[in-house]
């Protein structure tokens, strides 16, 4: 049975961390965003992260986007400096011309700071990106 199960490769959705500034408090950030990287846009997109270690774990945070256009991107959420030793999961769900499309981002510790910083695409900002 499982031999039966198509599970289509993830190409052109990315996942970034990127450092910017905050206007309104005046201090970088760190921000996590999707990116549709695709011609076809997405549709009823699920994101769940969570962090982790050997002895520590975060909440489970999840969000949905009904519709992420191609070429787009949105915030998922912003990363607070404490968790960033931690290993970071951002698990993507979603569906493309009713097909169920799923792949994991994962942001092992210390890998989100400034030393592997590149420039993001359709973002036009830098951060680490997860492909």
């Amino acid at each position: 049975m499982k031999k039966d199960i198509l599970i289509p490769e993830v190409k052109g959705v990315y996942v970034a961390v990127v450092y910017e500034h905050n206007e309104i408090y005046k201090v970088y950030d760190w921000n996590a965003y999707i990116i549709n990287d695709k011609l076809e846009d997405l549709e009823m997109v699920l994101i769940v992260t969570r962090g982790y270690s050997d002895t520590k774990k975060t909440t489970t945070f999840r969000k949905k986007i009904e519709l992420l256009p191609s070429k787009s991107y949105t915030k998922i959420e912003m990363i607070l400096d404490d968790v960033l030793c931690l290993n970071n999961v951002f698990s993507v769900t979603f569906f493309k011309d009713n097909t169920l499309f799923e792949k994991s981002f994962e942001f092992r510790k210390n890998t989100i700071n400034k030393a592997f910083i590149e420039k993001v695409p359709l973002l036009g900002l830098k951060g680490v990106l997860r492909h």
